[in-house]
C-alpha cells in the first residue's frame, strides 16, 4: 500500500530532460501532481506532457543552484527526484566549474532545501561515471575503491557521499541510481545522437571517436524510470543504492554500424583511434543488476534493442 507521501507532491529537478519527462509522465500516471524545476538549459518545455494530468503538472524556471528561486516548489512534497545535472561529461572536462557548480553544489542545494521543508525523501540520479575503471566486471555496487575518470563521474560521487550525510545526520531517505547509459526519445547528446547529427550534415562520411570497440550497456528510459519506482517503493534503508542497466553491452562499432544502415548504408565509417572517445571516457561498462532485480525488476528491452529502438525514435525527431 502506497504510504501518506504518495499522497504528496513530487518535485522533479531537471523534469524537462528526457529522462526527468518520462519520470514525469511516470508520476503523473500513477495519480501524482508533479512540480518539475528546470532551467531549459537542456530540457524543452515540449518534452512535458501535455495529455492526460498535465492539469496536475507545474514548471517552475529555475536554477537549481540558487534555492531562492524555487524553494517553494519543495513546501509540502513527499519527496524529490533530483535529475537536474550537466549531461556533457566532455563539457567539464573542458570547464571544471560545470560539474562542481551544477552537480556537488546544486546536489547540497536540493538536499539542504528537501531538510528546511521537510521532504523526507531525495531520489537522486547517479552515474555508473562513478566506478571510472572497474577491473570487475558486471561490476555490484560494492565495488572499490572508487576512482571517477570525468569531473562528471566525481561530481556524482561527491553527491552520493551528501546524500549519504544527509539520511544519516537528518534522518532523509535517499535512494541513488548509478545509471547505465540511457536511452529513448528526446535526447540532445551522447553516441546515438551525435552519430546522427554527423550523417545528417555528410551522408558520405562518419567519423566515430575512439577505435569503436569502447562497449557499455544502453537501458531503455521507461525500464530506467520503472526500476526507480520498484526501489522506491520495496526498499527503505536511510541509503539505498542500485544500479541500473542491462545485462548486455553494444559496442560504438555495432551502434555506427547500425546509425549508418538506417541512414540508407551508404555512409564510409571513419575511426580516430584510440581506446577512448575523449577525455574521461569509459572504455568498457557493464553493471551487475542483481540488488535491483531481487526486488523484482527487470528491463523489457536489451541493451541492443533500446540502441535500435533509439535510434528510430531519433531519427524521427530529427526529421531524417
Amino acid at each position: 500500500m502506497p504510504n501518506s507521501a504518495d499522497d504528496l507532491p513530487a518535485v522533479v529537478t531537471g523534469g524537462a530532460g528526457a529522462i526527468g519527462s518520462a519520470l514525469v509522465q511516470s508520476l503523473l500516471g500513477r495519480g501524482r501532481t508533479v512540480r518539475v524545476i528546470d532551467n531549459l538549459s537542456g530540457g524543452r518545455r515540449e518534452h512535458l506532457p501535455a495529455g492526460p494530468g498535465a492539469a496536475r503538472l507545474s514548471l517552475t524556471v529555475a536554477d537549481i543552484r540558487e534555492p531562492a528561486t524555487y524553494a517553494e516548489a519543495f513546501r509540502g512534497a513527499g519527496e524529490v527526484w533530483h535529475l537536474a545535472a550537466n549531461p556533457d561529461i566532455r563539457l567539464g572536462t573542458r570547464d571544471p566549474r560545470v560539474d562542481l557548480e551544477h552537480g556537488t553544489i546544486a546536489t547540497f542545494n536540493v538536499l539542504e532545501t528537501a531538510r528546511r521543508f521537510d521532504v523526507r525523501r531525495v531520489l537522486f540520479s547517479s552515474s555508473s561515471a562513478v566506478y571510472g575503471l572497474p577491473t570487475v566486471f558486471p561490476t555490484p555496487e560494492t565495488y572499490g575503491p572508487l576512482y571517477p575518470q570525468s569531473q562528471y563521474g566525481a561530481s556524482k560521487l561527491a553527491a552520493e557521499g551528501l546524500c549519504s550525510a544527509f539520511a544519516h545526520s537528518y534522518g532523509l531517505t535517499t535512494y541513488l541510481f548509478r545509471f547505465a547509459n540511457i536511452v529513448g526519445p528526446g535526447m540532445t547528446h551522447a553516441v546515438i545522437y551525435d552519430l546522427l547529427k554527423k550523417l545528417q550534415a555528410d551522408p558520405s562520411r562518419l567519423e566515430v571517436l575512439g577505435d569503436g570497440r569502447q562497449a557499455k550497456s544502453y537501458l531503455w528510459v521507461d525500464d530506467c524510470v520503472e526500476g526507480m519506482h520498484v526501489a522506491k517503493e520495496r526498499a527503505s534503508a536511510p541509503v539505498n543504492l542500485f544500479n541500473l542497466g542491462t545485462e548486455g553491452q553494444t559496442s560504438v562499432r555495432e551502434i555506427a554500424e547500425r546509425v549508418t544502415r538506417a541512414m540508407g548504408g551508404r555512409a564510409q565509417i571513419v575511426y580516430t583511434g584510440g581506446t577512448r572517445g575523449w577525455v574521461g571516457d569509459i572504455p568498457l561498462q557493464l553493471l551487475a543488476t542483481d540488488r535491483i532485480r531481487a526486488l523484482g525488476w527487470t528491463p523489457k528491452f536489451t541493451s541492443s534493442e533500446a540502441v535500435d529502438r533509439t535510434i528510430a525514435v531519433t531519427r524521427e525527431e530529427l526529421g531524417l
